[in-house]
């Protein structure tokens, strides 16, 4: 029997994971013939098909799953060997690299992820910064070690990964001092048909957001929307409208857009998430981390549940 050609089958593994040619091409950077073409070897030295093509998509057939499950087993087991040699023969630096949705507070991850450093002298950590499903699929081929979230993955998802809660909050509301004077007094009524800051459709804040604007009748203006956190908040120290973060950054938000404080609500609940490959965290920078986790979450204003569970 022919030897089993490992690249072929990691773009197979690669794009099962991310659903499409096109998607598994980004992720390689590779052409999409050229990933067609590595898959259609696979599927020829195995005598059958992986995939049934439904018009532009890929759907794994019964064979497909079977080999996905090998697949992804081999390649998890690649990645936990090549951790244990670097961690007993490159004794110099570990390497931790981290994933952080693009819609969370950057200051949020400052506060999680420097606790590495004072724990161990010889880390060095990698931020990578993107949507969810980005992050996710980078999780999946062992680009990423955790990915921090602000939701956790969704059932039936392809990605074999775990979320371990870190904590929740509530939501506060800030805007220009001279704006947040008029509209104290009676938050959140105060909101309707005010100049309003939101973020991106893909965000979990605004959908939770505009569900209790709805359930309050409260019909705020969108002035704009922004993926980027640090943006939305610039635009509204500038007087823009009213805008909203988690509350646990409260201080932080006031002190450095110099915004005042409209009110909050805990009615609206903002988690975080850890994503990791693993049911039970074993990785040597994460379990310092989270040894971490339940002091730094409850000092930023999180109720802590469950950490590293």
């Amino acid at each position: 029997m022919a030897q089993l050609n490992y690249h072929h089958l990691y773009y197979f593994y690669v794009t099962a994971t991310q659903g499409s040619i096109a998607k598994a091409s980004k992720l390689l950077n590779l052409t999409p013939q050229t990933i067609s073409g590595q898959i259609g070897l696979l599927e020829n030295a195995f005598g059958f098909l992986l995939f049934d093509r439904v018009g532009k998509k890929l759907i794994l057939n019964e064979r497909g799953e079977l080999a996905y499950n090998y697949a992804r087993d081999i390649f998890d087991l690649g990645n936990e060997l090549q951790h244990t040699i670097k961690g007993q023969y490159q004794g110099a630096q570990q390497v931790f690299t981290v994933g952080v949705i693009d819609a969370l507070p950057k200051v949020l991850a400052f506060d999680l992820f420097r606790s590495c450093f004072d724990e161990q002298n010889n880390i060095r950590l990698v931020c990578k910064e993107s949507d969810l499903d980005s992050l996710t699929a980078e999780l999946a081929v062992n680009k990423l070690d955790v990915v921090l979230s602000d939701r956790p993955l969704q059932p039936g998802s392809h990605v074999k990964a775990y979320s371990h809660v870190i904590g929740e909050g509530g939501v506060s509301f800030f805007a220009r001092k001279d704006i947040a004077t008029t509209l104290k007094d009676n938050f959140p009524a105060s909101l309707h048909h005010q100049p309003f800051l939101i973020s991106g459709e893909k965000s979990v804040q605004r959908q939770n957001l505009m569900t209790w604007f709805d359930a309050l009748n409260i019909q705020p203006i969108i002035k704009a929307e922004f993926e980027d956190s640090a943006l939305t908040k610039l635009f509204g120290q500038a007087g823009y409208g009213v805008f909203c973060t988690p509350s646990s950054i409260e201080q932080h938000v006031t002190e450095q857009y110099d915004v005042e404080l409209v009110g909050r609500t805990t009615d609206i609940k903002e988690h975080l998430y850890l994503l990791s490959p693993e049911r039970k965290l074993k990785h040597p920078a994460v379990v310092p981390l989270f040894a971490h986790a339940k002091s730094l979450v409850a000092s930023a204003g999180f109720d802590v549940r469950h950490v590293g569970s």
